[in-house]
C-alpha cells in the first residue's frame, strides 16, 4: 500500500563537523558498492544518490538531437538550445539514475540536475523529488521542500535503499496547473489522450466480440439436447 505523507517535520538543530565526521564514518562502515561519503576541509562533504524516476505522463524533449557525449558534459553544453524543435516521449517507469552531489546541493538543483541529464525542457515546478520509506508493510512517500539538502538525508539513513530511497514524480498539487504547460504539450497530450480512447474501444470491442463468439458456440452445441 502507498501512502503519501505532506506532513512537515520540524527542523533539527544543524550538527557540528565533528558530529559530521563521525556520520560519515558511521556511514561509510555500511557501504558495499564503494559509493563513499566525502567530507571536505570547509566542512561541506560529497557523495552519491540514486533517484528511481516514476513518471506517468510524457516529457518533453528536443527532437532530433544526439545524446549527450563527454565533450559536452564537461565543456556544460546545452544541447536543448541547439533547437527550437519538441517531441513528447514517456521515460522508462523505475527508471534509476546515480547523482554525485554535495551536501550543499538543494532538492531544487537535483530535479533541475536531472532534468538536464534527460535533456527534458518541461518547467521544473512540474515535478516534485518524494522521500520514499517502507514501514509496517506500508509504503510512504514523503514530498520533500525544494529548499531540502537530499545528502543529508542519504547520511542520516544510511546507504541501505530499503530504508530510505528518493522518487522524482509529477508535482501532484490536486489540480492541474494547464497553464504551465505550451502549445505543443497540451496538442502532444491530446494526441496521446486520443490514442489511448482508441485503444480502450478497440479492447472493449475484443472482449465482447469474444463473449459473443463463446455465446453463439454454447447455443450452437446446445441445440438438440434436452432441456
Amino acid at each position: 500500500q502507498n501512502v503519501t505523507q505532506t506532513v512537515e517535520e520540524e527542523k533539527p538543530e544543524p550538527p557540528t563537523v565533528q558530529e559530521i565526521k563521525q556520520k560519515i564514518e558511521k556511514y561509510n562502515a555500511k557501504v558495499t558498492n564503494c559509493l563513499l561519503m566525502k567530507l571536505n576541509e570547509d566542512g561541506t562533504y560529497t557523495g552519491f544518490i540514486k533517484v528511481h524516476l516514476k513518471l506517468r505522463r510524457p516529457v518533453t524533449v528536443p527532437a532530433g538531437i544526439r545524446p549527450q557525449s563527454i565533450y559536452d558534459a564537461l565543456k556544460e553544453v546545452n544541447l536543448a538550445e541547439m533547437t527550437d524543435k519538441r517531441t513528447s516521449f514517456y521515460l522508462p517507469l523505475d527508471a534509476i539514475k546515480q547523482l554525485h552531489i554535495s551536501s550543499t546541493t538543494t532538492v531544487s538543483e537535483v530535479i533541475q540536475g536531472l532534468l538536464k541529464k534527460f535533456m527534458v525542457v518541461d518547467n521544473p515546478q512540474k515535478f516534485a523529488l518524494f522521500k520514499e520509506m517502507r514501514k509496517d508493510g506500508q509504503v510512504l512517500f514523503q514530498k520533500l521542500p525544494l529548499t531540502e539538502y537530499p545528502l543529508y538525508l542519504r547520511l542520516l539513513a544510511g546507504p541501505d535503499t530499503d530504508v530510505l530511497s528518493f522518487v522524482l514524480k509529477e508535482n501532484e498539487t490536486g489540480e492541474v496547473e494547464w497553464d504551465a504547460f505550451s502549445i505543443p504539450e497540451l496538442q502532444n497530450f491530446l494526441m496521446i489522450l486520443d490514442r489511448e480512447e482508441k485503444e480502450k474501444i478497440q479492447q472493449v470491442h475484443r472482449k465482447y466480440e469474444r463473449f459473443k463468439q463463446r455465446l453463439q458456440q454454447t447455443l450452437k452445441e446446445a441445440k438438440g439436447k434436452p432441456g
